[in-house]
């Protein structure tokens, strides 16, 4: 380290975190080489939220996975990015004359690009597969992608394909450790008008946090009691932990293996 600099003893934590500790000082100051580092990833968090998804390149990532249906483009009420951002509520709501099929799936598939576009790109073909080879015997539709959508827009877009459930995958709003989180919610009974207490949560699902095939083993484990209850959201818990006990060891949290 730069002998100006004035190291922090709380400096070798920062292997088992993202966030912003043990930093030292230069005299009153952050290191200028910190300083650096938040203002690059200020500016990744930034370009996250209004970079454009790519939707062909999407659709062209799921249409390489085994056994994915063809996926569908739908759009929100929001018009662009500008509109999405200013106005919410449009970001939950599905275009007029959307079409959808009403095959009444088990399971509907939305990928909403959300506040995450990185995210829904680098990972959300990933978790697709993922879930395709954790829950074989469960009927999905084909993955809908919905351009400038929130996590409600899943409500309209499965009442619309008469759908008896729904897993949204959305880009999460990104944090200056993590601009490419991605989410998924799940309802069972979507409808419209839906509270977000009728919802699950699997989150930080990215090479840093939850891997895809762990996220996926978790929300297996969500559905089949979502099966049994006939609901989800807050009477339905996450008791999931002993059954993964592999994804702990492997969690974000946990110190580098030395193997």
């Amino acid at each position: 380290m730069d002998n100006r600099v004035t190291d922090n003893p709380w400096r070798s934590l920062r292997r088992f975190t993202d966030a912003r500790i043990g930093m030292g000082r230069a005299g009153v100051s952050l290191p200028t080489a910190e300083l650096l580092a938040f203002q690059m990833a200020h500016a990744q968090a930034r370009d996250a939220v209004h970079q454009p998804l790519d939707v062909a390149r999407l659709v062209a990532d799921l249409g390489a996975i085994d056994g994915v249906l063809p996926a569908l483009t739908v759009q929100s009420q929001a018009v662009d990015r500008a509109d999405y951002l200013r106005h919410p509520d449009k970001g939950r709501r599905l275009a007029a004359g959307a079409a959808l099929p009403g095959d009444a799936p088990e399971l509907a598939i939305v990928i909403a690009d959300g506040l995450s576009s990185r995210a829904v790109q680098d990972h959300a073909a990933a978790m697709v597969a993922a879930l395709m080879a954790q829950m074989p015997g469960v009927r999905m539709s084909a993955p809908v992608i919905a351009v400038q959508g929130r996590v409600a827009i899943g409500d309209d877009i499965a009442a619309a394909m008469d759908a008896a459930a729904v897993l949204v995958l959305i880009g999460e709003r990104p944090g200056l450790s993590s601009p490419d989180s991605l989410g998924l919610y799940f309802t069972q009974n979507p409808g419209p008008g839906l509270s977000d207490a009728r919802r699950n949560c699997i989150s930080n699902v990215r090479p840093a946090g939850l891997l895809p095939g762990h996220a996926a083993a978790r929300f297996a484990y969500l559905y089949a009691q979502a099966q049994v209850l006939g609901t989800s959201g807050v009477a339905l818990k996450d008791n999931s932990a002993p059954l993964l006990a592999d994804a702990a060891a492997t969690s974000f949290l946990s110190p580098p293996r030395t193997e």
